[in-house]
């Protein structure tokens, strides 16, 4: 995770966008005085709305947690996919 100031992104915007793209990282972009922001891949962006969405539903989420745990504790039945 690289920590740049606002200057230096405004000064490096495609470098740090390629980074970001290329090495699937986040980069923060520090503000003076005001709430950092950060800058993500998109495939990263959606796969955390996809776990907050799943999440939202108490159901769905017990049913997640429950299957953690199951993974954790190795109660898990391998298949084969078939095609």
């Amino acid at each position: 995770m690289q920590v740049v100031s606002m200057t230096e992104a405004r000064n490096n915007f495609k470098a740090i966008f390629d980074a970001v793209y290329n090495d699937n990282d986040e980069v923060i972009i520090h503000r003076k005085g005001k709430e950092n922001v950060v800058v993500i891949p998109f495939s990263e962006y959606n796969s955390i709305k996809e776990t907050n969405y799943l999440l939202s539903n108490k159901n769905n989420a017990k049913n997640l947690q429950e299957s953690i745990k199951q993974l954790r504790e190795g109660k898990v039945i391998q298949k084969e996919l078939v095609e």
